[in-house]
């Protein structure tokens, strides 16, 4: 049992209440927001080496062993989440510090951000469905808050739909964990997997999976995706980038817990409907990302196919293609970070968002468009970069299992995002200059290091892949073999 698995939940959520009464100290604020996240993402990795060297990390709270109390369960694949999320939450921080603006730093914006990661981080650790739940509610009262930041027309027009859309997954969610309780009488994932293994999955319980599906589908922008492009779109570009980076991985988090741990006995009715949605997901997000000249809207449609490529590995359900998603999914969270930041830097220095209305900034700004380049290639699974093992592990899964279909899908996605990219490439950073040196803004170094930072990051991964190899074969080990999960809840196999 490790204490430690409260804080990267706790922690967030006490500090954000303290500056809540902190208001008019920026400065202080920006400097114990930034502290919180370096030292949660410090406790995080701790947890992270713990959970090789020693097993599955879990926590009762009050006393109560599963499944009758709450508990916290870290293993590989929570606590890597975990960690990413709180690795990008700091670098974003630092972009959001020199672009924000000191009005909307006093509206509650770092005790917000606080309050998201709290709800992230609840999501990602939890061992039962209803703190899922909570997690999940956490984390969008505070995105709720978030994208209407400033209160300008669109994002008021887009909070609308983002908020009706989850308030309805949410209720819908509420009658799934009933039915659930009222079938198995547990919401604990340990014990459900064994409720659920005894009782052979049958038609009433399928059809809760697909209710469950379509919830999380709606959180995680798995062809139900229709509020994402505007949603993402709609606050500034620090928020959006955390949005981008964190928000629908969890919604991915959770269709991964729950369609390996609980709901794998009929996967030609669970897994094929997922992948399904993955290919029709990734269909319509190429379309959009191809369709838009608005800059905000090609890369959220990048988001979407993000999506579908990595519920592909889902739906595949081999050991290495849930290894490929796993692998992408660490890449896509820091990367979609870098270009939201990317993309707003550059939104920022032309004053225009739409890329037939700028171009020839590579010659105002080199390094942004260079790290734009870098960036395209990454996403589009080019080597060395860290996109590359993951689209080769879900191929390698793919072929296996005969999925030649969600194969030829995931490798046409490949094209259409490097396709996308390119397009904002050719046409914002080369051609002739639309800025002239009069009008250049200087670039600032808060909004370029993270940047920095996330280009190295990506190429660590890349080169450095063995580096957390063994880190993600363990996480997809533990996603495939249901019984190791349930033994360290169970029998405190972690304590």
């Amino acid at each position: 049992m490790s204490n430690l698995l409260v804080i990267p939940m706790v922690l967030p959520l006490i500090v954000g209440i303290i500056l809540i009464f902190l208001r008019p100290f920026v400065r202080t604020q920006r400097i114990i927001s930034f502290l919180t996240m370096l030292l949660t993402f410090g406790v995080s990795t701790y947890l992270l080496v713990e959970v090789q060297r020693n097993g599955i990390q879990t926590l009762d709270f009050g006393g109560w062993d599963a499944p009758y109390g709450i508990t916290f369960v870290g293993d590989s694949f929570s606590l890597l989440l975990t960690a990413t999320a709180y690795f990008i939450a700091a670098i974003v921080l630092i972009y959001v510090f020199a672009t924000i603006g000191e009005e909307k730093e006093k509206m509650f914006v770092y005790p917000l951000i606080l309050l998201l990661l709290a709800g992230v981080a609840c999501s990602f650790l939890t061992g039962d469905l209803f703190n899922l739940y909570v997690g999940f509610e956490v984390m969008l009262l505070a995105s709720y808050a978030l994208i209407v930041l400033g209160g300008e027309k669109g994002q008021l027009r887009e909070s609308i739909k983002y908020v009706l859309v989850n308030v309805f997954s949410s209720f819908v969610f509420l009658i799934a964990i009933a039915f659930l309780y009222g079938t198995l009488g547990t919401l604990n994932f340990a014990q459900l997997s064994l409720r659920v293994a005894e009782a052979g999955q049958p038609a009433l319980l399928t059809t809760i999976a697909i209710v469950l599906l379509l919830v999380f589908s709606l959180k995680a922008g798995l062809l139900l995706y229709f509020w994402l492009p505007g949603s993402y779109g709609a606050p500034p570009m620090g928020i959006a980038a955390l949005f981008g980076a964190l928000l629908t991985k969890v919604g991915i988090y959770a269709l991964f817990r729950v369609f390996t741990l609980l709901f794998y006995h009929e996967p030609d009715i669970t897994h094929t409907l997922i992948g399904i949605m993955a290919i029709l997901t990734m269909i319509g997000g190429s379309i959009g990302a191809i369709a838009y000249n608005d800059l905000r809207k090609i890369i959220a449609y990048n988001v979407v196919i993000a999506v579908g490529f990595i519920l592909s590995g889902l739906a595949i359900a081999n050991q290495a293609a849930i290894e490929g998603s796993i692998f992408y999914l660490v890449h896509d969270m820091i990367v979609k970070a870098l270009l939201f930041l990317l993309i707003g830097a550059t939104i920022y220095l032309s004053n225009v968002g739409r890329l037939d209305r700028v171009s020839g900034m590579i010659r105002n700004y080199p390094l942004l468009g260079w790290m734009f380049f870098i960036t395209m290639i990454s996403l589009a699974g080019i080597p060395p970069l860290s996109g590359f093992i993951g689209k080769v592990y879900v191929a390698q899964g793919a072929i296996e299992s005969g999925a030649y279909v969600l194969l030829a899908f995931t490798l046409i996605s490949s094209i259409f995002v490097l396709y996308s990219l390119l397009r904002i490439f050719r046409a914002v950073f080369f051609g002739e200059s639309t800025i002239s040196k009069e009008d250049m803004l200087p670039m600032k170094k808060a909004m370029i290091i993270p940047s920095i930072i996330f280009v190295a990051a990506s190429f660590a991964l890349g080169f450095g892949v063995e580096g957390i190899a063994g880190v993600v074969s363990d996480a997809a080990e533990t996603l495939m073999n249901p019984t190791i999960y349930i033994d360290a809840v169970l029998n405190q196999g972690g304590a």
